[in-house]
């Protein structure tokens, strides 16, 4: 059991000879001699903090009238980091509370005690709040580091925590995307710093950062990329955010005589707290609650004088809570987070070997990576996951300027990927002013097709002769698709980024975080209808160059060709390999959401098209072969009256109605 005791002055004495030199620098130990003399003159004394009998913490104070001032206070070595300090310092409260005077009184003596031993002047200021800031709905934050001969992407997910609950960093991001040292270094560079919010420059709490998507280039990504990627996909995330400021609360314990209770709760109204009580405890009235620690940090001076020295107040932190002068405090503050050049919110992007900067409203229409789709503000998860099961299917919007969109609108369309088929003009327009002219091919425009006309890729309803039926073509040994014989016409082809289609489809990705065979294996059956609409020669590629010693493996899957890359090969790769074959002499198409993979196969004569893009043509799809098959439904329709003359259809309909045998006929 705990107590606390007065100590005499042989048991100071002992403390003083035996654990003094310990526990405090030999300069800071004043003399037995003046102690002594202090307490032989009534204005010394020490406690101690006592368990079964052991001693675990002592305090030494000068004291002058019903003013108590702490001269030393120390926790034995055993007994320290088990909040015996703390718990000494709540019983010496509640033990001295009818003598102790906090306030203006006891800072003067502070001062002069200071000046006395040191022989500094010090001035006590009020001090100040200390604020922090979270979100009120999820968001997803992009940062972009592009100066020449660097490169590094970070997509990050930002979500409300729980109160309390600090910052929390987790990756939901496709290692065949990021690779895993890549993702433990962006959830380094969340970790070791300490992220400002933009509204009040205070630092953030509370979050939920997910990274969930993310790039690197092969020659010119170095570390300190993705820092500054990571730190600016934080900062655009919390512009583009709704900012919620924090304050921090007391949690309070007021004792006041019971004349004095009405104006107590008026005084916790007042501070914008709220409260519970009174509780009548003998002569004194308890009142518990909370309230802003900016409102109530003054109150113990009050609460002395109004009850005349008789009512006490004890707080504790208890945490942080929304600000209820939000938009004041953020007034007074007067951060501009565009101003804060240690902390930007815009990434850096580089055209024609120079980098720029474009500010954060503007990052999306810049990016190379798709965006994630993320559920509304206003509706609410299903469940905690932090994973990409938690990322919804309502496309997210920042908060952009129209006018800087409306301006900007051409180039956003080449970097953004989405995959619009109106884009594919712009998007060889800007790849031949860079990199020079793109082979165009011809292509007949009876056959219903899509893709880019100017191109001269298209899939048709029916494909060339052989097309539909013709078996796996026949491999060179770097692995290219080429016909077993000269071809006469064109043919189309289409190669799928299996992975990549997979990871963008809703329905698919969902299906992966089960079973990602499972997500193969539906992904090949859709395939496979939609290649028995087209007629196209459609190859499916999947990732295996993680696979230790695999060879290139190819099969057949219905009427649809499905490899497996090679140790050491993404499908980015085989793909590009295999449109630098056949992209002269066919029309091919790429489905990929990959930004690079698509400006890559544009100078290979090929077309693209977004994994959002393809989705919807394979739905559309669909939906014409069924109207086509009830079209030739309806008109293959044979009706026995139709086809018979009049005459015979009147003596039909008599002997149907009973107004003449068949033997009449």
């Amino acid at each position: 059991m705990q107590r606390i005791h007065k100590l005499d002055e042989s048991e100071m004495y002992d403390i003083y000879t035996r654990l003094f030199p310990e526990a405090f620098p030999k300069d800071e130990i004043r003399s037995w001699r003046s102690i002594r003399r202090q307490l032989q003159a009534g204005r010394y004394e020490g406690w101690g903090l006592y368990e079964d009998g052991e001693l675990y913490s002592y305090a030494f104070f000068f004291h002058s009238g019903n003013i108590f001032f702490l001269d030393y206070l120390a926790t034995l070595p055993a007994a320290r980091g088990k909040g015996m300090g703390g718990t000494f310092l709540c019983l010496l409260q509640r033990q001295l509370a009818p003598a102790m005077l906090m306030g203006e009184v006891q800072i003067e003596i502070l001062k002069h005690l200071i000046w006395e031993r040191f022989h500094v002047a010090v001035e006590f200021g009020t001090g100040n709040i200390v604020y922090k800031e979270t979100i009120a709905a999820p968001v997803e934050g992009v940062g972009h580091f592009e100066p020449l001969r660097h490169y590094a992407e970070v997509h990050l997910l930002l979500e409300p925590g729980e109160r309390g609950s600090g910052l929390q960093f987790f990756t939901a991001a496709n290692e065949d995307q990021l690779d895993r040292n890549w993702q433990r270094l962006i959830l380094t560079h969340l970790e070791e710093k300490e992220h400002l919010g933009v509204l009040t420059g205070s630092p953030i709490t509370d979050m939920q950062i997910t990274l969930l998507t993310g790039r690197a280039h092969q020659k010119h990504t170095e570390g300190g990329d993705f820092r500054q990627a990571t730190y600016r996909a934080v900062r655009q995330g919390l512009k583009k955010a709704e900012t919620v400021l924090l304050e921090p609360y007391y949690s309070f314990r007021l004792e006041v005589p019971a004349e004095n209770v009405g104006r107590a709760m008026t005084d916790i109204q007042r501070m914008q707290g709220t409260f519970q009580g009174p509780e009548t405890q003998g002569e004194l009235s308890v009142i518990t609650g909370s309230a802003p620690v900016a409102k109530m940090r003054d109150y113990q001076s009050q609460v002395v004088s109004y009850t005349r020295g008789r009512g006490h107040l004890t707080c504790t932190l208890n945490g942080y809570e929304p600000c209820q002068d939000q938009e004041q405090i953020a007034e007074e503050i007067g951060y501009d987070s565009e101003r804060d050049l240690e902390n930007p919110t815009g990434s850096v992007f580089c055209a024609h070997g120079a980098g720029f900067v474009v500010p954060w409203y503007e990052v999306e229409e810049y990016m190379h990576l798709e965006g994630a789709q993320l559920p509304d503000s206003d509706d609410a998860y299903e469940d905690s996951d932090n994973s990409f099961a938690g990322v919804r299917s309502v496309q997210g919007t920042a908060k952009n300027s129209p006018d800087h969109r409306t301006a900007n609108a051409g180039r956003g369309k080449y970097t953004s990927m989405y995959g619009s088929y109106e884009e594919e003009k712009e998007l060889k327009a800007i790849f031949e002013k860079t990199f020079g002219p793109v082979s165009s091919k011809k292509y007949s425009s009876n056959s219903r097709s899509f893709g880019n006309p100017e191109s001269g890729s298209s899939f048709s309803r029916k494909g060339g002769k052989g097309a539909a039926d013709s078996g796996l073509p026949a491999k060179n040994g770097h692995g290219a698709w080429r016909n077993s014989s000269p071809a006469i016409h064109r043919e189309d082809y289409l190669l799928v980024d299996g992975c990549n289609i997979i990871f963008a489809w809703e329905d698919l990705r969902d299906l992966a975080q089960a079973d990602f065979h499972a997500a193969q294996s539906r992904l090949m059956d859709i395939l496979s209808d939609y290649q028995g609409i087209k007629g196209c020669i459609l190859i499916l590629v999947f990732d295996a160059y993680r696979v230790e010693g695999h060879p290139e493996e190819t099969f057949r899957y219905h009427n649809i060709h499905v490899v497996y890359t090679k140790e050491a090969e993404t499908a980015d790769q085989y793909i590009e390999r295999t449109v630098h074959k056949i992209g002269r002499k066919h029309n091919v198409t790429v489905a990929t959401s990959d930004g690079l993979e698509q400006i890559i196969i544009m100078g290979q004569g090929a077309a693209r098209i977004s994994a959002r893009g393809f989705k919807e043509e394979i739905e559309s799809a669909k939906k014409q072969l069924r109207e086509d098959w009830s079209e030739r439904r309806d008109n293959t329709k044979n009706y026995l009256f139709d086809n018979m003359t009049p005459e015979l259809r009147s003596h039909m309909e008599d002997i149907r109605l009973g107004r003449k045998k068949k033997e009449e006929i």
